[in-house]
């Protein structure tokens, strides 16, 4: 029996890295899981070698910065499997995304309105129109795990990247709002705040990061951590390992905040 055995989960931003992970890891745990991201190619991509573990997945490809696009991921979950008992929210864009959005990572006085606003969408409202639609299911069933993934950026200042900082930082002083609020109904809510992660969103980075002159100097473990580092952190928060977890900051990041102070 996997931690998961029998629970109905969804994922948002499940087509690559950390996101990909947590669906993979709660399938192989038992979890059936809806996995939601924006495009539709990938997400079936990353769904189907899930599925060739055994692993039970239904994909809805949504734009989670809107509420009615949200709206039928969480709705799949009832549909689909009948409930819904542990939600990750995950979604976000980050450096990478200044390919598509160049004036997305920058400082505030370097942003456009709507560029922050586009980021604040993704990273931060997803997260809001998920729970709201959630957790009404999770009181009426008696229960359930929010797992929402923030940052380590989210807790310390940055340079740059002030919309993407804000958002994290909203979504841990969110999850503590949520889990004085909701507790009583059995929901717990938690956040998963990852270091540098070697996943597409920060991959121009990896190299300098993990090289000889840099991986002590940043990290006393000397290296970026792995996707599947962060979806053990999530498994751990959505099942009943994690069961006296509430209003939690997981950080995961080899140091780096202990590091930095």
């Amino acid at each position: 029996m996997g931690l998961l055995e029998g629970k109905v989960a969804v994922v948002t931003g499940a087509s690559t890295g950390i996101g990909r992970a947590i669906m993979s890891t709660f399938c192989r745990e038992g979890a059936r899981v809806v996995a939601a991201s924006r495009t539709a190619s990938r997400l079936e991509e990353a769904a189907e070698k899930v599925r060739a573990d055994g692993g039970t997945v239904h994909t809805v490809a949504a734009d989670l910065s809107e509420d009615d696009e949200v709206g039928r991921v969480i709705d799949a979950a009832v549909a689909e499997f009948g409930a819904l008992d542990v939600l990750v929210n995950n979604a976000g864009v980050g450096y990478a995304y200044r390919a598509v959005r160049p004036g997305s990572m920058l400082p505030l006085d370097e942003s456009s309105l709507d560029d922050w606003n586009h980021v604040m969408g993704i990273n931060l409202g997803s997260v809001v129109y998920a729970c709201r639609r959630a957790i009404p299911i999770m009181k009426e069933q008696g229960g359930g795990s929010i797992v929402n993934v923030a940052s380590v950026l989210g807790l310390r200042g940055h340079p740059d990247a002030h919309a993407y900082t804000t958002a994290k930082g909203a979504i841990v002083n969110l999850t503590r709002s949520l889990a004085t609020t909701y507790a009583r109904f059995g929901i717990r809510t938690n956040t998963i705040c990852p270091g540098y992660i070697d996943t597409p969103m920060v991959a121009e980075y990896v190299p300098f990061l993990n090289s000889e002159e840099q991986r002590f100097v940043w990290n006393p473990m000397g290296r970026t951590g792995e996707p599947r580092e962060i979806a053990d952190g999530a498994l751990y928060l959505g099942s009943s390992m994690g069961s006296y977890c509430n209003g939690a900051e997981l950080v995961i990041d080899g140091g780096m905040i202990a590091k930095s102070g």
